[in-house]
């Protein structure tokens, strides 16, 4: 058992792994992936269920105690719920929780509850149907919001992630902080980021301030909420509703000096910045023999040469485009 732990030359621990299983997705959300599709990762190439179960243990062994499955969509791939119901079970993993469109069936929702995972951040844009498939290019949002009622309904703590750009949905933030009133739940408006599949990406217009300014004209009297140390949302309540909202500087980078997550790749490329390069691939370690040590080895040198914040890691890295965010596990 490693009694070593991930703390980057910053002085931050790194508790909180995000798994992505998947590259694939049911949906084609634009600022993630282009609309011509994608080449997906052919299926020896992704890491098997065996293997992300040995580097999650892994991972755990290194002091990270939360888990995020996150993909593509995770519940598009055949064999998702017996690997949540076995990573469940894993020593010294305190949550695991999980992100997803909302495509989810009632068994699944059914099984999550059964295996004890109760956070579910489901990424919706709109909560007008026209426009929720220009975003998704889907027609499935009354399916979506089926299930977000569902979730709720069945006991799951439930944020809703909502991408803001201008042309797209300007005219739903408002209407989402209204849905906080009756629903206990937490929506979280995000910057815009470049990991889109494409070579093009126009700077967001409207960054965290607009947003916060723009729900202030229409709500002037707004609590805000303490939050944890380590949280990329600054979060607010409008006094006398029963949900809150947060703001994500997701492209600002604001929240770096905090940041206590590390990235896994459904293709075992292991990331310390969402904003930088894969450092290096956990999967042909493992599948060229590597002990369990090694591999602790190479993740603890990864952390040791993490950056300082999103915009060093991005100096740091010219790729020659975007990658989608499918592939960097949302």
């Amino acid at each position: 058992m490693s009694k070593s732990q991930l703390i980057d030359k910053y002085g931050r621990q790194l508790t909180y792994l995000r798994l992505s299983v998947t590259d694939r997705c049911n949906f084609r959300c634009y600022y993630c992936m282009p609309e011509e599709g994608m080449d997906f990762a052919a299926r020896q190439e992704l890491l098997s269920f065996e293997e992300l179960y040995r580097l999650s243990a892994v991972f755990c062994d290194l002091g990270v105690n939360k888990i995020r499955i996150t993909g593509g969509e995770p519940f598009v791939r055949a064999g998702i719920i017996p690997f949540l119901r076995k990573l469940s079970k894993l020593p010294g993993l305190e949550e695991i929780t999980v992100t997803s469109n909302g495509s989810l069936t009632k068994p699944q929702i059914e099984a999550l509850q059964e295996i004890g995972i109760r956070k579910i951040n489901i990424s919706l844009d709109s909560l007008d149907r026209e426009r929720f498939f220009k975003i998704t290019r889907r027609d499935k949002f009354e399916d979506v919001y089926a299930s977000i009622f569902q979730l709720i309904d069945s006991g799951f703590d439930i944020k809703l992630n909502c991408v803001v750009a201008e042309n797209k949905n300007i005219q739903d933030i408002l209407p989402f902080v209204e849905l906080t009133k009756d629903h206990a739940l937490a929506v979280r408006f995000l910057e815009e980021m470049p990991f889109n599949g494409s070579d093009t990406f126009q700077l967001p217009q409207w960054s965290h301030r607009e947003i916060y300014r723009h729900i202030q004209d229409q709500y002037p009297v707004l609590e805000k909420l303490q939050s944890e140390p380590t949280s990329t949302s600054v979060n607010y309540q409008v006094p006398g509703y029963k949900g809150s909202f947060g703001i994500i500087p997701s492209f600002s980078r604001t929240f770096c000096g905090t940041c206590n997550r590390i990235r896994l790749g459904a293709t075992g490329e292991l990331r310390t910045c969402l904003y930088g390069p894969p450092v290096t691939n956990l999967r042909d370690l493992i599948r060229l023999g590597a002990s369990s040590e090694q591999v602790e080895q190479a993740i603890l040198g990864a952390v040791s040469n993490r950056e300082k914040d999103g915009f060093a890691a991005e100096a740091s890295y010219t790729p020659s485009k975007h990658e989608s965010m499918s592939v960097l596990g949302g």
